[in-house]
């Protein structure tokens, strides 16, 4: 279950959503690592398409940070988030390395952000869809490190479009590793 604040950033218009964005800063990275987040994608296009709700998790390998995703039922925000295929054996899919915002980077749209860098991942087939993603993603409120918010661009060439805002909720604590 979600609390009130996941629900009100999940429910507030694009623009309201930009403008917090703009304002909050970078969580801190190891905040992150050992931790899954629910997630819910804020366009009515992901939630018609089933992939409004998933799950996003974080790990170490080495001296990086890495993460990945995790479909769930698409069953509303006020259910739990459930793994698929199973809870006890969840598909870890969509790859992404974690890093500052570099400003020297394409990937520099919001310079007090992280950047999820999913065409970083040697983890990803290299014509995997999902090498297209670049998310932001920032801690909206300073003393709630467990709420975050993302904004997700398609990476096409030199192009970097706008995709959707989402919002991440710490979910749990979890051991996996590749």
């Amino acid at each position: 279950m979600t609390t009130s604040r996941f629900l009100e950033l999940a429910r507030s218009s694009d623009v309201q959503l930009e403008q917090i964005l703009r304002a909050s800063k970078a969580p801190a990275l190891e905040s992150l690592v050992g931790h899954e987040w629910c997630g819910c994608n804020t366009s009515w296009r992901l939630k018609v398409m089933g992939l409004q709700k998933f799950i996003k998790g974080f790990f170490r390998q080495g001296e990086r940070v890495e993460g990945y995703n995790i479909p769930v039922q698409q069953n509303g925000l006020d259910a739990p988030w459930l793994d698929q295929p199973t809870v006890e054996s969840p598909k870890r899919f969509a790859f992404y390395v974690v890093t500052p915002v570099d400003l020297e980077s394409r990937d520099n749209f919001y310079q007090g952000a992280i950047l999820l860098n999913y065409g970083a991942s040697p983890r990803n087939a290299a014509s995997g869809i999902e090498r297209l993603i670049r998310d932001y993603l920032v801690q909206p409120d300073l003393h709630n490190p467990d709420l975050l918010l993302g904004k997700a661009y398609l990476a096409i060439g030199t192009l970097r479009l706008p995709s959707n805002f989402f919002i991440l909720e710490r979910l749990r604590l979890t051991e996996w590793r590749p």
